[in-house]
């Protein structure tokens, strides 16, 4: 089951620098997720503490879905599955983005884990030009835009990060217009 899977991904060689520095993945599974947040990558403050979304985007992202810190921990019902477990560090512009080919090898293995997902939260870029049929040049915007095209099971929304306010003041159908049918839908397979 998942200990064995998270077993094998701290003992692989490419995770050996954070296995070795005490640091271990950051994700959240279980058999009865039913909503799924697949984003970039835990940040600094989420890698020390070892809880998915324990900063202000996570603050923002709870509010966005409509949920309480318990529900989101601790339903059984909500889980986290980045593109990559671990922080990848910082770079010019914000933190670095996932490892290549990391999503690749322990998403599957995760994924069948979950039989009961129906709803994907794909939150930014990466996560939405990894797993939604979309072309790289398209705008991270218009494909939130036409995030009907997409569900129900698939829900691409920007990152709730601080450092995307002026992108929301700029948007702001984005909050008037999603994050009420988020929170429906969210509410909805909470009490499913």
């Amino acid at each position: 089951m998942s200990d064995a899977i998270k077993q094998a991904i701290m003992a692989d060689e490419q995770n050996k620098v954070y296995t070795e520095r005490g640091i271990g993945p950051v994700y959240q599974v279980g058999p009865d997720v039913r909503i799924l947040i697949i984003g970039q990558a835990p940040g600094a403050k989420v890698e020390q503490t070892g809880i998915p979304f324990n900063d202000k985007s996570g603050d923002r992202l709870r509010e966005w879905m409509g949920v309480t810190a318990d529900e989101f921990y601790h339903s059984g019902k909500i889980g986290n599955l980045p593109l990559d477990f671990y922080f990848p560090g910082k770079g010019k512009n914000g933190d670095l983005p996932p490892r290549k080919d990391f999503a690749t090898k322990w998403h599957p293995k995760l994924l069948a884990e979950m039989p009961k997902v129906a709803l994907v939260i794909l939150v930014g870029a990466y996560a939405q030009h990894y797993y939604l049929p979309i072309k790289k040049t398209e705008s991270m915007t218009a494909v939130i835009k036409r995030y009907e095209t997409f569900g129900p099971k698939y829900l691409p929304i920007v990152h709730s990060s601080p450092r995307n306010n002026i992108w929301l003041r700029k948007n702001p159908w984005f909050e008037a217009e999603i994050v009420p049918k988020l929170q429906e839908r969210v509410r909805e397979l909470m009490m499913d």
